[in-house]
């Protein structure tokens, strides 16, 4: 017998029991429901009947388990749900830790009863023994021409009539007397089956309970983004209505085929996160050195305050957790361009039912959907008319000079439209049928509208002019401090010229500077507005030019210390017209009073000049004097000149003082009369 044979016989009784039950358990679990999640994830709901209590197997991908591991829920109406168990997320090496030999012993018969010396083992064959393992040699013979004979192992057992041998591969079957060996050699296939299938998992989920009942098993897993994408047919002419086809791109990724499911699209933005459940963690403890009497060596104390730095050092060093970045692809879609014969309505076809659920819509399809585990569909969504009409909406940051062709189309249906790519189309009176473009749309609710914009609209010129200016509004003296209220301008000058016989319904979006500014009255009258641009509506006719401004403006609040003003500052202000009549009269004694204070301050700096200039002449006079003979007449002329200077500069001392006086007199009627303003 082959040695491969006695490895089938020996190894692989256990396997084909455990995979044929596994089979059978998973088999009762059917794919009933799956609800796609614009957040990311999926969830699928099994089914089975079942009688009292027993098992049942869920076979998942690998990288779904720490999505199930969160997720994972049961409904059972008349039992329970015991326990969940699944194979750990461990290396095959730690299965062999225990066991009495290593996975390599696995691949070779002879190998593993070598590992497995003093076992006891029945073997049956032509020659039948019964005996404990003493080894298995190999056994080389060399036939006629000097040719080498395939390699035999040659078993040696020790029975109960001594040392007896057999030719390995001839024998039938091997079998192990002791249970627990056999336990543990099947144990060890099973870890090297499930090994080898490193991307699935097999939960076994263990009911109790009583009677014949339907069980769900439902969990959440990560899937690709479904997306939605729209059919927009215009009318000819100037129809308020047209006709939306709104279609779900579905990939199923699931890992396996959806055989007639129930599939629902959901669309929102909630908030999902993934945590590795299924990794192993183990907390780190500190390590201690055995004690041995007479062997411990204490370690040197290094203080308390090294202690303290170290735990500092280690609160720097750990690290913060890794954030996740999830990124959403756009998907844009298109039609080639031209025109070609087609029906005047477009297919009829059975549109998901539609609803809206707490923060999100809801599509359920209407029939059973097969889908083969990574194929993608097209499932239908929306199918009715929906109130629509054309524009030209000029957005001066994407065309500065022409408007683009829009058409602005509302939601009146029971639930909300998922956001998505538009395709438009528009039907001519002889049942022909143009591309017109392609438009992004945005989630819409119920009740709102949204502008789909498609193509440049180059019939229309559009030349625009942006000027500012600032002006007072109004002003206020108390408490010393000047409180002004200005009101900044931005006024656009918009030259529109609309082609020969072509009115237009045209959008005009102001952009909102940021800060608060707002429309001046005159120009709101009819404004919408967005989170970026307030649109004013104008309505052209055929060949005419249209001049108009629209004007921003916004507060400015300002407050001056009036101490603070120079009589030229305080000039600035008195030519505006926003002062009443007392508050001018106010600024004018105030402008008074600051030149007469700054014309004081300028009279004890020039005398205090005054000084240093005679100060700087007496060190020369004095110079001269050291070097003139004594009794000269220089010497006289110097000597005069001195008595002069000191005069001088008595004089100036007192004028000094005079004008500190009067400097300090005019800055405490300047500060009496700021203190005393209220107007």
């Amino acid at each position: 017998m082959p040695v491969r044979h006695v490895a089938f016989v020996l190894l692989t009784s256990a396997i084909l029991g455990l995979a044929g039950a596994a089979d059978a358990a998973a088999a009762d679990l059917a794919l009933k429901r799956v609800l796609l999640s614009t957040g990311g994830v999926g969830y699928f709901e099994y089914a089975a009947s079942v009688d009292g209590p027993g098992d049942l197997a869920l076979t998942v991908r690998r990288d779904q388990v720490d999505d199930i591991l969160k997720s994972l829920v049961v409904y059972d109406d008349k039992g329970g749900i015991g326990t969940v168990e699944l194979p750990g997320d461990q290396p095959l090496a730690d299965a062999f830790r225990e066991l009495p030999f290593d996975q390599q012993a696995l691949a070779d018969p002879a190998a593993l009863l070598n590992a497995l010396r003093g076992a006891e083992v029945s073997v049956g064959g032509a020659k039948q023994l019964k005996g404990r393992i003493v080894a298995v040699t190999p056994e080389v013979t060399t036939l006629a021409g000097n040719l080498n004979a395939p390699v035999q192992h040659r078993l040696s057992i020790m029975t109960a009539d001594g040392l007896q041998s057999v030719v390995l591969e001839s024998a039938e079957a091997v079998r192990f007397s002791d249970p627990k060996l056999d336990a543990e050699i099947s144990a060890a296939l099973a870890a090297e089956a499930a090994d080898a299938d490193k991307d699935r998992r097999t939960l076994d989920l263990r009911l109790t309970g009583s009677g014949r009942r339907l069980v769900r098993v439902a969990y959440l897993a990560e899937v690709p983004l479904w997306k939605a994408s729209y059919r927009l047919t215009l009318a000819p002419g100037e129809a308020k209505t047209a006709a939306l086809q709104g279609w779900a791109v579905v990939e199923n990724r699931s890992g396996s085929d959806w055989n007639g499911v129930e599939l629902s699209l959901v669309s929102g933005d909630p908030t999902t996160f993934r945590q590795a459940l299924y990794e192993t963690y183990y907390v780190k403890r500190p390590e201690v050195p055995v004690e041995v009497i007479g062997r411990v060596l204490p370690p040197a104390d290094s203080g308390a305050i090294a202690a303290m730095m170290e735990r500092k050092r280690g609160a720097t060093n750990s690290q913060p957790p890794q954030r996740m970045r999830f990124a959403t692809n756009s998907v844009v879609g298109g039609a080639a361009p031209g025109a070609a014969p087609a029906p005047t309505r477009p297919a009829e076809l059975t549109p998901a039912e539609a609803a809206d659920v707490a923060t999100q819509v809801s599509f359920r399809l209407p029939q059973p959907v097969t889908l083969k585990n990574g194929a993608t569909m097209l499932a239908p969504i929306v199918l009715r008319a929906v109130p629509a009409r054309r524009l030209s909406l000029y957005q001066p940051a994407v065309e500065a000079t022409h408007p683009l062709a829009a058409v602005e189309m509302s939601n009146d249906g029971d639930a909300a439209l998922p956001p998505g790519v538009v395709t438009l189309y528009e039907q001519g009176g002889d049942g022909r049928t143009d591309y017109l473009g392609d438009a992004r749309l945005s989630a819409v609710p119920v009740g709102e509208h949204r502008l789909l914009s498609f193509a440049v609209d180059r019939k229309i010129q559009i030349d625009r002019r942006v000027n500012s200016t600032e002006r007072m509004t109004k002003a206020r003296l108390a408490d010393g401090v000047l409180e002004i209220a200005s009101a900044e301008q931005q006024r656009t000058d918009y030259v529109i010229a609309a082609p020969a016989h072509e009115p237009r319904h045209l959008l005009i979006e102001v952009p909102r500077p940021g800060g608060d500014w707002s429309l001046a009255p005159a120009d709101a009258k009819g404004a919408d507005f967005t989170a970026n641009a307030w649109r004013l509506p104008r309505d052209i006719a055929g060949g005419e030019t249209q001049r108009f401004s629209v004007t921003l403006e916004r507060p400015i609040s300002q407050r001056v210390e009036l101490a603070s003003l120079s009589a030229q500052q305080i000039g600035y202000y008195l030519s505006s017209t926003a002062l009443n009549a007392a508050q001018r009269q106010a600024l004018e004694r105030l402008r008074a009073l600051s030149a007469g204070l700054v014309a004081e301050q300028r009279q004890v700096a020039d005398l205090q000049q005054a000084r240093r200039d005679v100060v700087a002449d007496q060190g020369r006079v004095r110079q001269n004097l050291g070097v003139v003979p004594k009794g000269s007449d220089a010497e006289k002329r110097y000597l005069k000149m001195l008595d002069a200077q000191e005069d001088r500069l008595a004089k100036l001392s007192t004028d000094v003082d005079n004008a500190r006086h009067a400097q300090d007199v005019a800055a405490s009627q300047l500060a009496d009369y700021i203190k005393g303003l209220n107007l």
